[in-house]
């Protein structure tokens, strides 16, 4: 059986015509770190609806991802000798700003003529946003495809070519898992938290196999 190896995927813009923006990790993470945010319930005089659910509770995950140029530079990968592990460091920030930098001199332009026009324009208005945050899957193992947004990301760069390339990095992530809202367009958010939500339904069902004869046990 071949390793399946996690990625980062952006989605919904493209970087190169077709091709989208993905980080496949080089060396899966050697742990995870997942934590549960779990709203406060009601208390006091509405602390008899304490079960009742109100915001949903959401998933921040961590994990130290590395690359390393050493293998790919044995082979003789031009870009590993042209740029080491560069090109995957930028492609992970790449996801963490805003997704067309064009777009946003293009909206500067047009609003710096619209000011011109109006005399000034309304000192109380606004400009419109023209820039929008990528938008990433996380994809580990076959029951985990997950929409999340990066919640930061700290890159140690550990070695250096001759001309100050990294040839070997580290990357502390943390990602949340996206509640998406029912009236989001974003239909490939949801299918993958549907069905990552699904997959986890049917693996605490599938523990109920485990348990029976423990269950069993305890009943006097």
């Amino acid at each position: 059986m071949s390793l399946l190896r996690g990625a980062l995927i952006e989605y919904g813009t493209d970087l190169i015509g077709l091709i989208p923006n993905v980080v496949i990790f080089q060396f899966n993470p050697e742990s995870l770190s997942r934590t549960l945010e779990i709203p406060p319930r009601p208390s006091g005089v509405t602390q008899r609806e304490n079960t009742q659910a109100g915001e949903k509770t959401f998933e921040k995950i961590s994990f130290k991802a590395h690359f390393s140029a050493a293998n790919m530079l044995d082979e003789g990968k031009e870009l590993a000798q042209l740029f080491g592990v560069g090109p995957q460091l930028a492609a992970l920030e790449k996801m963490v700003l805003p997704s067309s930098k064009i777009a946003s001199l293009a909206g500067a332009a047009i609003d710096a003529i619209g000011s011109a026009l109006g005399g000034g324009g309304n000192p109380q208005a606004q400009p419109i946003p023209r820039e929008k945050y990528p938008r990433i899957l996380f994809i580990w193992g076959h029951t985990r495809v997950l929409p999340v947004t990066i919640g930061s990301m700290s890159i140690s760069e550990l070695e250096y070519d001759a001309v100050l390339n990294p040839t070997r990095a580290e990357v502390d992530l943390q990602l949340s898992v996206i509640a998406v809202d029912d009236c989001s367009d974003d239909l490939l958010a949801k299918g993958a938290l549907e069905y990552s939500t699904i997959a986890k339904e049917a693996q605490a069902i599938t523990n109920l196999a485990n348990t029976a004869e423990q269950i069993v046990e305890l009943i006097p």
